[in-house]
């Protein structure tokens, strides 16, 4: 089972107002087990639907649930693969996939639209989401995300090789090894590394430590990812969101999706709104009181979109 930390979930920090609680679930899909985390239901807000990167889980928005349940309607599913969702060995963890098994979850949950938010993989599956179900996408909303460019990071490029299921077994054996609190002292008072990257890789690690999530990460590595960079480039179809609200926010020292990703995509969306904070590849661990601002402000401050798919494909 992954690693993940929900202590924060329904912590209300110190100075700040009142917060929404969240709440832990999961259903059936298609025979598989969803597990996700839910809040604002009564909020009277929009849908959001928030989706975590490779190796990570709903877990990674815990920081920043409880201060956007106040606003919106939150739903942060496990992908397939992930997290406590189901691991089936055969599985279709492509981005299509990802992305058609979100529509599914929304529509199971008797909601409708929703302002899509992705980080890192999970921005390229918010965007495929977008593109292929532009009927049900309010607002789109990319933290460092991938799709945007071909680089990336050395260690997610090496998972695309063969023999790499033996170098994560590896990886994750030696992990508590090197990740001991004077190398993360070490390491981040250097400034090789945030600290917030620094133990989001330990998590992701720790999340690798049995056979089916390292399968399952592994052929959603092999389907996006090359040796050369990103497989998977969604800078073609960017026109596809000329009717659709978007929001860019990156880390200005992310060392796995360089932040200039972001910003390119932004100057050929236009009406976009880019964000670029002093932060590494998880903004949203380092700054959550920030990001969960800019996702309220944004949530209130740009009209939904209300594309049909024809409309959509006719632009």
């Amino acid at each position: 089972m992954a690693e993940i930390d929900l202590d924060t979930r329904n912590r209300q920090r110190p100075g700040t107002a009142r917060t929404a609680a969240v709440h832990d679930r999961a259903l059936e899909l298609h025979g598989q087990r969803i597990s996700y985390l839910e809040t604002g239901a009564d909020s009277g807000g929009p849908v959001v639907l928030l989706v975590h990167g490779l190796a990570s889980n709903r877990g990674t928005w815990a920081d920043i649930l409880p201060t956007l349940g106040r606003h919106a309607h939150v739903i942060a599913p496990d992908l397939l693969g992930s997290g406590d969702s189901a691991k089936p060995a055969t599985a279709d963890y492509s981005v299509g996939a990802h992305a058609a098994r979100l529509r599914d979850l929304l529509r199971e949950l008797g909601l409708g639209r929703a302002a899509v938010v992705g980080h890192s993989y999970g921005g390229g599956v918010a965007m495929t989401f977008a593109y292929q179900f532009p009927e049900r996408t309010d607002r789109l909303a990319l933290i460092s995300s991938g799709g945007l460019g071909p680089d990336l990071t050395v260690a997610l490029r090496a998972a695309s090789l063969p023999g790499a299921a033996l170098l994560a077994h590896a990886l994750v054996s030696v992990a508590p090894g090197w990740l001991t609190s004077a190398a993360r002292r070490v390491v981040t008072g250097l400034g090789w590394v945030p600290q917030a990257d620094l133990d989001a890789v330990g998590r992701a690690l720790g999340s690798l430590r049995d056979r089916d999530s390292r399968t399952a990460f592994l052929h959603t590595v092999r389907g996006t990812v090359t040796w050369s960079g990103q497989r998977l480039a969604a800078t073609d179809r960017l026109y596809l969101l000329s009717g659709v609200p978007v929001l860019l926010i990156a880390g200005i020292r992310d060392n796995c999706i360089p932040s200039r990703h972001s910003q390119a995509a932004h100057q050929v969306l236009p009406g976009s709104q880019l964000e670029v904070l002093d932060a590494g590849h998880f903004p949203h661990h380092e700054h959550p009181d920030q990001v969960a601002g800019m996702l309220a402000e944004f949530l209130t401050a740009y009209r939904p979109a209300r594309l049909t798919r024809a409309r959509a494909f006719a632009c």
